[in-house]
């Protein structure tokens, strides 16, 4: 990898670190903050979330296990709360990069996308639908909204993806560093349970 592709990831993951950018927007920024040409070619998001361990290993080391186990069981809530949609965890919170900043992704998998509205609609929660990026590069919808993190004593956002059942065969596919890229409601309670005191 060559050094200008380091130094915007180092870039991008400072922000993503302490500003809770997402990667595509911190690498975008990263580049003009640099002086660089717009049509700099970008390190991807692998580059990028190596850097960001990096970066909490060596600047937050003390704080980010606490908020990451807290953004978990924060998750780890609405998961059991919206059990009947199959929940699994993605983004920096299932892989461990995550701090008080980051907010959380639950993608879900559903017969019927609109049911998962009506149950937020009936757990009252003020929920704004957005077009997200999906699994695939394709837009999906998202259900954001903010919820309260006791154990952090701030509201984090919230981002519940909804796609058809049919997705869900392709989206536990290992990525390219061998892992799997979301995890369901066993998959979180193990990390909460396995994660050191």
């Amino acid at each position: 990898m060559d050094t200008l592709t380091s130094e915007i990831a180092a870039t991008a993951a400072r922000m993503v670190v302490e500003e809770g950018l997402e990667y595509g927007p911190a690498k975008r920024r990263a580049v003009k903050q640099m002086g660089l040409p717009a049509r700099t070619k970008l390190p991807g998001n692998d580059v990028v979330e190596d850097a960001v361990r990096e970066y909490v290993e060596l600047f937050c080391a003390d704080t980010q296990p606490g908020e990451l186990q807290a953004l978990r069981a924060l998750a780890l809530t609405w998961m059991e709360r919206m059990a009947v949609f199959r929940p699994h965890l993605g983004g920096s919170v299932w892989h461990g990069t995550a701090t008080r900043l980051s907010d959380i992704y639950i993608q879900m998998f559903c017969d019927d996308p609109k049911s998962a509205e009506i149950a937020l609609i009936d757990r009252r929660v003020d929920y704004q639908p957005t077009t997200v990026q999906g699994l695939h590069g394709e837009p999906v919808e998202a259900l954001s909204f903010s919820s309260l993190c006791p154990a952090l004593r701030e509201h984090v956002g919230v981002h519940l993806m909804v796609y058809d059942l049919d997705d869900l065969r392709g989206a536990l596919r290992v990525d390219a560093k061998g892992r799997t890229p979301r995890g369901d409601i066993a998959a979180v309670r193990r990390l909460l349970h396995d994660a050191p005191p």
